[in-house]
C-alpha cells in the first residue's frame, strides 16, 4: 500500500476570488493543512480579516488586493506570491459570477455579463499567463479552474455565463495539452450551491430553471426546504442543499496529490439537485 502522506503541506496556493464562497474555504482548508494560501480578492478589509483568523488558528496565509479584471493586478498578484514564498505551487482561478439572464433582459443584463465575461474569461486567461513563466521554471506546479455544469450544455437564459464557464474549461485543457510534464491542470465543475455569493448575480432567477429536469418536484423543494430535514442531510440520497464546503474540499484534494498524479476533471453534484446537465 502507498503511503498516504499530506501533499498540501508547504505548497503556496494563490486563491482568486478569496473574500468569500469556495475561494475563503478553500484558503482556510490549505492553511489547516500547512499549505501557505496566498488570498486574492478586490475587498481589503475581507481579505485581513481572513488572514488574521487563519494566523490565529496557527495557519500561515498573505493576501494582496487584486481585481481579475485588470492584467496589472493579476500579474502582481503572482509577483507578490513568488516575493514573499520564493514560488508559487498552484493557482486557483476561482474568481467568477452568475449573471443568468435572458437575452430580452440585456438592457439590465449586458453590464453584468460584460463583467461576467472579464472576470472569468480576462482573470483566468491573465492568471494562466501570469504563473505560467514561474512554474515553467520551476519545472512543476498545477492551475485549478472552476468551471460549472453550466458549460455541459447550453440552454436559454444561461448563455453568457455557459460561454464564460466553457472558455474557463477550453483554456484548462488547452494549457494541459501544452504542458504535460511540467503543469498540472485540473478543472472543477460544481453544481448549484446556493449558500455561496453567486445567487445574488443573478439577473433573472427564472433564467436557472432551464437547468433542472423536474420543475414541478424542484419547485416543491424550494417550498419545503426548510421542514424536510432530507434536504440538508448529507448522509440522505435526497440532499439537495450542498455546503460549499464540500466543493472546497474537492479542490484541496486535488491539491493534496503526489506531483507524479494529475486529476484532470471533477464535477460536484448533489444526490437530489435534479439538475439535467
Amino acid at each position: 500500500m502507498i503511503q498516504r502522506e499530506n501533499y498540501v503541506k508547504d505548497k503556496v496556493v494563490v486563491i482568486t476570488g478569496a473574500s468569500s464562497g469556495f475561494g475563503v474555504l478553500t484558503a482556510e482548508r490549505v492553511a489547516q493543512l500547512g499549505g501557505k494560501p496566498v488570498l486574492a480578492a478586490p475587498q481589503r478589509d475581507k481579505l485581513e480579516a481572513i488572514v488574521e483568523k487563519i494566523k490565529a488558528a496557527g495557519g500561515e496565509a498573505s493576501y494582496i488586493v487584486t481585481d481579475v479584471r485588470k492584467k496589472d493586478d493579476v500579474f502582481n498578484m503572482i509577483k507578490f506570491a513568488v516575493d514573499t514564498y520564493g514560488r508559487v505551487d498552484v493557482l486557483v482561478n476561482n474568481a467568477g459570477t452568475m449573471p443568468l439572464g435572458f437575452f430580452s433582459e440585456h438592457e439590465k443584463a449586458l453590464e453584468k455579463w460584460e463583467e461576467c465575461w472579464d472576470v472569468s474569461l480576462k482573470g483566468t486567461l491573465y492568471g494562466i499567463c501570469a504563473v505560467y513563466d514561474q512554474m515553467m521554471a520551476q519545472g512543476c506546479g498545477q492551475v485549478i479552474n472552476v468551471s460549472s455544469v453550466y458549460a455541459n450544455f447550453p440552454l436559454q437564459g444561461a448563455g453568457v455565463y455557459q460561454v464564460a464557464k466553457m472558455g474557463v474549461e477550453y483554456l484548462a485543457e488547452s494549457l494541459r495539452s501544452e504542458c504535460q510534464g511540467k503543469i498540472k491542470v485540473t478543472t472543477i465543475k460544481p453544481t448549484g450551491f446556493q449558500r455561496t455569493g453567486l445567487p445574488a448575480t443573478i439577473v433573472d432567477q427564472m433564467a436557472g430553471t432551464s437547468i433542472v429536469s423536474d420543475l414541478i418536484t424542484i419547485g416543491d423543494q424550494f417550498e419545503n426546504m426548510p421542514a424536510r430535514q432530507d434536504y440538508h442531510d448529507i448522509n440522505s440520497i435526497t440532499y439537495c442543499d450542498p455546503d460549499p464546503q464540500i466543493l472546497a474540499d474537492n479542490i484541496v484534494y486535488c491539491i493534496d496529490q503526489p506531483m507524479g498524479i494529475s486529476i484532470g476533471n471533477i464535477t460536484v453534484r448533489a444526490s437530489g439537485d435534479l439538475f439535467a446537465l
